[in-house]
């Protein structure tokens, strides 16, 4: 089964120095048949203009990753990391038992845009920060693993059986990823356009698969692309 999400039908915040669209209901945007999809809590397409940012604000019990496409994400937290994310940089920070943190724009001159992501983690424990840097190279005609319950392949962990791949795709590019069991798979579209399992998606357009074999990319135009692998 394929059910389409529409960027135009997310939800929207914009605070002037923010502006936000939202897969699944945050915040002020409540939407009953959009509230996940497996342990996937979260897609924020989040845009903060220079010199603002979120301030130290608290969460418990998530897993929160950050996937800068454009600017300059600069985290600071509770635990004492703090850090300047660029494109192709990806952030974990496991909440746990509580955790304090801000993120702002570093930049002073340009807006920074990145997807905020939230995975409910499937067991507790200290809160704990993981982040790593993948090239263009690595995701090019590809599925780059970039989050996995151990952290394998040089991704960065969930505490929760899924998988995270980005992937940049153009022109005659074709990628298939088969399905186990049991398994289902979210497809979000960070820009450009694809074709998934036959359906023609454009940036911040995602697809829920349930009861497929698999996904399969192809026809593709600039598209970088984020593959979810998830329990049912």
């Amino acid at each position: 089964m394929l059910n389409i999400r529409k960027s135009n039908d997310r939800g929207v915040a914009d605070f002037g120095w923010l502006h936000s669209q939202h897969t699944f209901s945050f915040g002020h945007y409540h939407d009953p048949e959009h509230m996940g999809f497996g342990p996937l809590r979260v897609i924020n397409e989040d845009r903060v203009e220079p010199g603002r940012g979120f301030d130290p604000h608290s969460h418990r019990n998530m897993e929160i990753i950050s996937y800068v496409l454009d600017g300059a994400l600069e985290h600071k937290d509770s635990m004492g990391n703090g850090s300047v994310l660029r494109y192709g940089d990806v952030q974990r920070m496991s909440a746990g038992t509580g955790v304090v943190h801000s993120e702002y724009n570093h930049s002073r001159e340009a807006p920074v845009h990145f997807l905020q992501i939230w995975i409910m983690p499937n067991a507790g424990g200290a809160p704990g920060y993981e982040e790593k840097h993948f090239d263009v190279e690595s995701k090019k005609g590809r599925l780059r693993l970039i989050a996995s319950e151990d952290g394998r392949n040089g991704s960065v962990s969930l505490r929760q059986d899924a998988a995270i791949y980005a992937s940049i795709l153009d022109g005659d590019d074709t990628v298939d990823y088969g399905l186990d069991e049991g398994r289902i798979a979210y497809v979000h579209v960070a820009r450009g356009r694809v074709v998934v399992n036959g359906i023609a998606l454009a940036a911040g357009d995602a697809l829920k698969v349930t009861e497929e074999a698999g996904v399969t990319l192809s026809g593709a135009e600039a598209a970088e692309v984020l593959l979810f692998d998830l329990p049912y």
